[in-house]
């Protein structure tokens, strides 16, 4: 069986996936317009959003899948909080600490021979 068989599955899980998301993006767009930055349901918002970035990271780091999961705990740790100080010291720009955590995680993966 080709992918030209079926591609109508491909194109279904395309436009499916367009339309959970999209819809909610131009929802977000259109109330973000009236609501004011120091609005406590935009205030609610970003602390949702950020718990649930916090629950992510948790996970892949507690309950991690794949090559991660064959690495120690104490390497996926050290790499956050590696990661978290050059975000700090980086004056709190993301990509900094996001660069340095994998860095630091695949050096140590590196050194233990994965």
């Amino acid at each position: 069986m080709s992918w030209q068989d079926g591609w109508w599955a491909y194109a279904f899980i395309a436009i499916a996936g367009w339309l959970a998301t999209d819809i909610w993006r131009w929802l977000g767009v259109l109330a973000g317009k009236r609501l004011r930055d120091d609005s406590e349901a935009l205030n609610w918002v970003r602390a949702v959003a950020t718990a649930l970035v916090a629950a992510v990271i948790a996970k892949l780091i507690l309950y991690p899948t794949g090559v991660l999961a064959q690495s120690p705990l104490g390497l996926r740790l050290g790499a956050v909080i590696v990661g978290a100080v050059a975000f700090f010291l980086a004056r709190q720009k993301p990509a900094a600490g996001i660069a340095t955590a994998i860095a630091t995680l695949a050096a140590g993966l590196w050194w233990l021979g994965f």
